[in-house]
């Protein structure tokens, strides 16, 4: 019997028989690294991309330890959308079916609350849902946490970058934290969510199935240039080239970022700068929409990327090679992470090779520039970013939430949560990514319907 057997497990034999008929029989890497711990009892912080089987893993977990004579709210597990959400109760449905009398329930926005209100009166073993209609629940007093004694977080990441942080927060605090284990999964890890970990887990073990970049992840290619004109060029034939959704272009000085920009965005590149002379909240607004994949290409210097937190960088441009080695590691080091490939361009003229010469030292290998593409070859449509960002006027002070904003996007046949991107709240506003194609429907909801019994003011960014 091999250790990544899931017959290896001190599972219940039901739990065993029902997996055999799934044709689960080899664990993947994430759940033989994570089930162990979990079904010990411990806390656990995993890092694991879709697909990796994340669900199978805490599923069996929760279903293991569950009582099912005790008819009680005992696991609560929150996800960024409905679409999510109802994919994890049918995931535990088809995890339980050697279970008797298993009741798991679905809250999310955009449907009727009556429903879910009569359904919370029957009970249930099982909650899952979005943060913010389960605050909703418990605000109103329709749900109680007084029993969970199992926590979930599922896609943590994509529940911040949605804005629920506010949201989670207040649920964690109504649920007990005594006896409770908590698993939070995430495919990434910025600070907000190590923060979020270190206060809500208790001695936790941590479990982490997708790497960050290394050499092999990122695809280095180097070309020479003879002049500026050449150098601009050079850019647009690689971007047609390799088409990327995210790009970072690392200038030298905040003169050639803001020409460099403008040169892209007049040839239809979906192109922002960020530099010294931007007003901050200018530079804010170009983060986030290039964060939020509303614009493809980020034209900037070293000192303004600083605290630049992008997890999905597809590719990183060196409009000229850095100054020093180090930095040009800590440029190109901004894309292939999280187990995913990333592509590094680097543009050299005749007067940077003493800089090549140094930083082939530095990596202890040979540079060798390669011929640019072919225009002839190259598919010429222009390059649109997948989302657009609209601005709500209104936010955290007029006591707006991300759910609010979901549920008037999604309920009453809308959109789809796919088609939401990140959700960031400001004191005043509110910036939503929203897939490009269906910009002018959000619009329209935002703009004829009703947050929070209030109509706001909305336009595109």
């Amino acid at each position: 019997m091999s250790k990544n057997d899931f017959s290896s497990l001190n599972l219940h034999a039901d739990l065993l028989k029902n997996l055999t008929t799934l044709n689960y029989t080899q664990m993947t890497a994430i759940q033989a690294q994570s089930l162990p711990p979990m079904l010990q009892g411990k806390d656990i912080i995993a890092q694991g991309q879709t697909g990796s089987g994340k669900t199978a893993a805490f599923g069996l977990a929760l279903l293991n330890k569950l009582e099912v004579k005790r008819f009680r709210i005992q696991t609560l597990i929150l996800c960024p959308t409905r679409e999510l959400a109802e994919q994890v109760s049918k995931e535990l449905r088809r995890l339980a079916r050697s279970i008797h009398n298993i009741k798991i329930l679905t809250l999310c926005g955009g449907v009727s609350f009556g429903p879910q209100i009569g359904s919370l009166e029957h009970g249930a073993h099982i909650i899952v849902g979005t943060p913010g209609r389960i605050e909703d629940h418990l605000r109103k007093g329709t749900l109680r946490l007084d029993h969970v004694n199992t926590l979930i977080l599922d896609e943590a990441d994509r529940m911040l970058d949605m804005g629920f942080q506010d949201a989670i927060d207040d649920i964690i605090d109504q649920a007990p934290s005594e006896n409770r284990q908590t698993l939070l999964f995430s495919a990434t890890f910025p600070k907000q969510i190590k923060s979020i970990a270190n206060r809500i887990t208790k001695n936790p073990v941590t479990v982490t199935v997708a790497s960050t970049h290394d050499d092999s992840s990122i695809e280095q290619h180097f070309y020479s240039v003879k002049n500026n004109d050449q150098r601009l060029q050079a850019v647009q034939l690689l971007l047609l080239h390799h088409r990327p959704e995210s790009t970072v272009i690392f200038c030298n000085t905040k003169i050639e970022t803001k020409e460099v920009a403008e040169e892209l965005l007049a040839d239809g590149f979906d192109a922002l700068a960020i530099h010294g002379d931007l007003e901050q909240v200018d530079r804010d607004q170009a983060l986030l929409r290039f964060a939020n994949k509303s614009a493809s290409i980020l034209v900037a210097t070293d000192v303004a990327a600083r605290g630049l937190d992008i997890d999905s960088l597809d590719a990183v441009f060196n409009y000229h090679i850095a100054h020093d080695p180090e930095q040009h590691t800590h440029r190109i080091g901004r894309t292939g992470r999280a187990g995913k490939k990333g592509i590094a361009c680097s543009l050299i003229s005749d007067k940077e090779f003493h800089k090549v010469s140094l930083l082939e030292d530095y990596l202890g290998m040979e540079i060798k520039t390669e011929e640019l593409p072919n225009r002839s070859e190259l598919n010429f449509e222009p390059m649109q970013a997948p989302m657009a960002t609209l601005r709500i006027d209104g936010g955290k002070k007029q006591k707006v939430r991300a759910g609010d904003i979901l549920g008037a996007l999604t309920g009453d046949h809308g959109l789809q949560g796919k088609d939401v991107g990140k959700i960031q709240l400001m004191d005043n506003w509110a910036y939503i990514a929203i897939k490009r194609e269906l910009i002018k429907t959000a619009l329209k909801r935002i703009a004829n319907g009703k947050i929070k019994g209030r109509t706001f003011r909305v336009r595109q960014v």
